[in-house]
């Protein structure tokens, strides 16, 4: 995504989010993928066709704490990862294949592919984020947080189950992220740290995510 300080803006359109904070306001444009930085402002939150009220974080000063031990491995059933080849396959496609300026927008719109499915537990959502870990180690080039949560979004859409995906922001610094949750909202194989970010895209659409869904969490 590209980046630009507090000049003019140029993101518009009925998927821009504005991401709120008491001093700065993010504009992210899910079109374009492009993000911008401005002075919080009525006339920037305005520029935004959904509006998202960031929590205010304590000041970390560019560092976070991490678990001194890593935790235990859960053992993924061998169809589950059968499955995340094709699913990690077709996302990379997704990714490659198309006009370049549009490429964010492609595989956001693919990782809410399954709004309209049945929600998966938690479990299914930790066996396919792990089974998509495990088939995309041979991917060539840039394989991040984006492309990973897509594709178990994918492998879940494959299985008949919904994927609670989240595309979010965070404070101190700005940062964006994209990764899967469970039913309740809680993030799935994730660091803790990611408890930090503030949902601005879900399959429901652009703004906040709407929790709490009816579906089994285990």
């Amino acid at each position: 995504m590209d980046h630009t300080g507090s000049g003019g803006c140029t993101v518009s359109g009925a998927r821009t989010v504005a991401a709120l904070t008491a001093h700065a306001c993010v504009l992210i444009d899910y079109d374009t993928g492009r993000t911008e930085l401005h002075p919080a402002s009525a006339e920037a939150a305005a520029m935004g066709a959904a509006v998202v009220r960031l929590d205010d974080a304590a000041p970390s000063w560019g560092t976070i704490e991490v678990p001194a031990v890593l935790p235990g491995r859960t053992p993924v059933p061998l169809w589950w990862r059968m499955g995340a080849v094709p699913a990690v396959l077709l996302t990379s496609a997704a990714k490659v294949f198309g006009h370049r300026g549009r490429r964010f927008s492609r595989l956001v719109r693919l990782a809410c592919c399954g709004r309209s499915l049945p929600p998966a537990t938690r479990r299914q959502a930790r066996y396919a984020v792990r089974a998509v870990r495990w088939a995309s180690r041979v991917i060539p080039g840039r394989w991040a947080c984006l492309e990973q949560s897509t594709a178990a979004a994918v492998l879940l859409a494959a299985v008949g189950r919904r994927a609670e995906w989240r595309h979010g922001v965070a404070t101190d610094p700005v940062r964006l992220h994209a990764w899967i949750a469970d039913p309740r909202g809680v993030p799935v194989e994730e660091p803790a740290d990611t408890a930090l970010y503030n949902p601005t895209y879900t399959p429901d659409g652009p703004g906040p995510a709407i929790e709490g869904r009816n579906g089994e969490v285990p």
